[in-house]
């Protein structure tokens, strides 16, 4: 099914405020009336007045007290019309920011991951802004235009319809030169809007990856390859502008020029030949000189309104995205947590599968640990259990029924996941851990903060739970931040727990909390765990282990040891002479701390 144009979108939030617009306009319509009676009113008094030999003293003045009311009627409705129509596109952006907003919380993750952040921040923040000038310039300089226009040529015809027929050629080549102007500019404009999304990616990243590029003295690279977008930027800018000074205000001036030349020569004749008022020449000539104005105004606003759809372009491509509509969940059931698969084949990309033939089973209250070297496809089974991409062949359930069949918020609203690099919000502790949960008090959290041992550590701080956090939380330690996301899965109390690399940031001592909380936190859950570091699973009811997309071993600590396989080498290499002895350890429940 063909998506509508960008016009007709653009003109359905238009449309959504059709009555506040139409009033406007009407008002717009009083106001150009007001304003064009002036020169009728002074060709009057010019023609009826100040020419005859005793001029109407009384008349003129009331005459002059019209004039006066009509300016300020025509101030009056200028004001108001314009604020309807300024407040009414800001409004209308507004929708379309929250609407985009809104639709990227829907789009599957596979997007992200192809598309550089700056460039999705472009769109809601720059490209948006774009737009805005569009209906602003539209509403109040296209449409102002318009019915001036229309106003002025009413004016020209009551004085004089010849002149006035010729005047009408006007329009028709000014709205050529436009055309001209849009077919050249439009190329550039689309190349300093996609220079632009570009720019704010690199700087993104660049302010994302700074310890890096200092410590590994990339600065002028980096530098150099910024410079490359930005003089590109450059040069398709000073392009579009010298399109637009050659088919704006120069163009229209010397049109207005000679055009207003012919005017008074056709006058100066036509006084010759017959007795043509004084009055009506005066005007005929101002109301020539008013059409050039709203040309002007215009040209001024194409750049404008050129961008502007360049940018919504942009917009709705990113809302023709297909996605899921986020769905309140609230009365979903919780499951036991008892989660399999069956026979799954995923790839990212097609034909290169990363996942092949995976099986298992993941029973409530069993910890599932999942290892092997990177690319093994580790995190590729989480993110599939997580909804986040969709198998190609295969089946995931949860409690037997399949995840595909699940609203994604129904599904992971009873699964807790805590990171290898746990992301902070900014705001205070209490609020990282609940993320404003109402189900979750301030007694939750506490008790969340004190299971994995970071109670103590808040409590010191100067603020304590009401201790702000800045984005990412970089005042924090990597061990901290990584107790608060513990917190945080287990604040929300889930059935099935996704723990992936997350011991692998912390030192011996924050592990050893973390450990004794898992150990108490994961009985009657679900918890499946990515790990490097093996000693922290060697307590898994089952080890699977992963070699380039398939389960090549799969057993507990003991029997993957007596095997010799791929696991005792990992195991081996980790802990090196020590493996032997530790292999005789009991059964120690998930997560026992090592001495």
């Amino acid at each position: 099914m063909s998506k509508p144009s960008t016009t007709r979108r653009l003109l359905a939030y238009a449309l959504a405020y059709k009555f506040k617009i139409i009033g406007a306009l009407l008002i717009l319509v009083c106001a150009v009336v007001a304003e064009l009676g002036g020169p009728y009113i002074t060709k009057t008094i010019i023609d009826r007045h100040l020419s005859a030999d005793a001029g109407d003293l009384g008349a003129v003045l009331g005459l002059i007290a019209l004039y006066m009311a009509l300016l300020a009627v025509a101030g009056l409705g200028n004001f108001t019309q314009s604020y309807m129509l300024q407040s009414t596109a800001l409004r209308i952006i507004q929708n379309i920011r929250m609407d985009l907003m809104r639709h990227i919380h829907r789009i599957p993750l596979r997007y992200f991951d192809n598309t550089p952040i700056g460039q999705v921040v472009s769109r809601i923040a720059n490209d948006t802004e774009a737009v805005r000038d569009l209906f602003m310039s539209f509403m109040a300089t296209f449409v102002v235009s318009f019915v001036q226009l229309t106003g002025i040529f009413v004016a020209l015809f009551i004085l004089d319809v010849r002149l006035a027929l010729f005047c009408l050629l006007l329009p028709p080549l000014f709205a050529l030169i436009m055309v001209v102007h849009l077919k050249y500019s439009k190329g550039y404009i689309s190349i300093m809007r996609a220079r632009l999304s570009d720019m704010n990616a690199m700087i993104n990243e660049s302010i994302a990856v700074m310890p890096i590029i200092q410590a590994f003295r990339r600065e002028k690279k980096t530098i150099q390859e910024f410079e490359v977008l930005n003089e590109d930027r450059y040069v398709n800018q000073v392009k579009q502008f010298r399109v637009f000074s050659l088919s704006s205000r120069n163009i229209v001036g010397t049109i207005g020029s000679l055009v207003t030349a012919a005017v008074v020569w056709y006058f100066g004749r036509e006084s010759l030949q017959s007795a043509i008022s004084f009055g009506v020449f005066y005007a005929f000539i101002d109301y020539l000189g008013r059409i050039f104005q709203p040309i002007i105004g215009i040209f001024d606003q194409l750049t404008n309104a050129q961008r502007a759809f360049v940018s919504a372009d942009k917009v709705f491509a990113i809302m023709d995205i297909d996605g899921a509509e986020v769905e309140k969940v609230d009365g979903a059931r919780r499951p036991e947590g008892k989660v399999k698969f069956d026979n799954v084949t995923f790839a990212y990309k097609e034909g290169e599968p990363v996942l092949k033939r995976i099986s298992f089973e993941a029973r409530k209250g069993e910890t599932v640990a999942l290892v092997g070297h990177t690319g093994s496809g580790k995190s590729s089974i989480m993110n599939l259990l997580l909804g986040f991409y969709e198998p190609h062949e295969g089946a995931i359930t949860i409690d037997g029924r399949d995840i595909s069949a699940m609203s994604k918020q129904a599904l992971r609203k009873h699964m807790g996941i805590v990171l290898q690099d746990p992301y902070l919000f900014a705001g205070d502790i209490k609020f990282n851990v609940s993320l404003y949960n109402p189900n979750i008090s301030l007694e939750q959290v506490k008790q969340a903060l004190k299971d994995v041992g970071a109670a103590p550590f808040v409590e010191q701080l100067p603020g304590g739970y009401d201790e702000p956090v800045i984005e990412r939380g970089s005042t924090l330690s990597s061990g901290q931040r990584q107790l608060i996301s513990f917190a945080r899965a287990l604040a929300f109390d889930p059935s099935i727990l996704i723990l992936d690399e997350a011991t692998a940031n912390i030192d011996s001592e924050t592990e050893g909390l973390i450990q004794r909380a898992l150990k108490v936190v994961s009985e009657g859950r679900t918890t499946l765990v990515i790990a490097h570091r093996l000693s922290t699973i060697r307590g898994a009811d089952q080890i699977l282990v992963l070699h380039r997309g398939e389960i090549v071993e799969r057993g507990n600590h003991e029997e993957l040891m007596a095997l010799e396989g791929r696991y005792y080498k990992m195991y081996r290499l980790q802990t090196g002479e020590r493996a032997s002895s530790d292999t005789q350890v009991g059964g120690a429940a998930f997560g026992a701390v090592q001495p």
